[in-house]
């Protein structure tokens, strides 16, 4: 299979996101018409039990220490839209230096993480999943403070689902979202 990163790049730069069917074929690009967010701003918010789990400072985080380990995370679920050729795709995405893995460790043990390409001030994120309990709950927290202190402009949850509104995840109109996309591609933000 040959991936055309440019390509896919431009796709995503234009607000489109690759999925694969459920039984993990047929892949092809999806536009939604109202776009989730998670907040880069005040509005940003999560459970106070999880305030609990921070300040214990169980968890340590890094970034792209074990990308392949949070693909394969994002990616084992009984149903999945990550399919071997999407995996393929985020897997050259990495190699480029387009997509990103935001990691949570518990000691040496990878504890969850979220996947993300970043395109300029754009976090756009694919997936999560976490093996040790709280895990994604702290990579969230974490990756919002990394990309606020980046001055990153959008971070696009593409769709939502209660697990990501508790942490005040909202949908805008797709010509809100144009407006701030293109603010965000004229940014040049970086995780590190």
């Amino acid at each position: 299979m040959q991936i055309e990163i440019d390509r896919i790049i431009e796709g995503y730069a234009q607000g489109y996101f690759l999925m694969a069917d459920e039984e993990g074929k047929n892949l092809g690009w999806y536009y939604s018409r109202k776009r989730a967010l998670i907040p880069l701003d005040e509005r940003f918010r999560y459970p106070k039990s999880l305030q609990r789990v921070l300040n214990q400072e169980r968890f340590s985080v890094a970034i792209n220490r074990d990308f392949a380990g949070v693909l394969a995370g994002c990616a084992n679920r009984e149903t999945t839209w990550i399919s071997s050729e999407l995996q393929e795709i985020y897997l050259a995405l990495y190699r480029s230096g387009w997509a990103y893995s935001f990691e949570t460790w518990c000691r040496d043990e990878l504890a969850g993480g979220i996947l993300g390409i970043v395109i300029g001030g754009a976090f756009i994120g694919e997936s999560m999943f976490y093996r040790i309990p709280e895990g994604s709950k702290v990579a969230m927290v974490k990756l919002v403070e990394r990309l606020i202190s980046r001055h990153f402009v959008l971070f696009d949850a593409q769709m939502t689902n209660p697990h990501l509104e508790r942490f005040g995840a909202y949908t805008i109109a797709d010509k809100e979202y144009q407006i701030l996309l293109e603010q965000a591609l004229s940014r040049r933000c970086s995780l590190y």
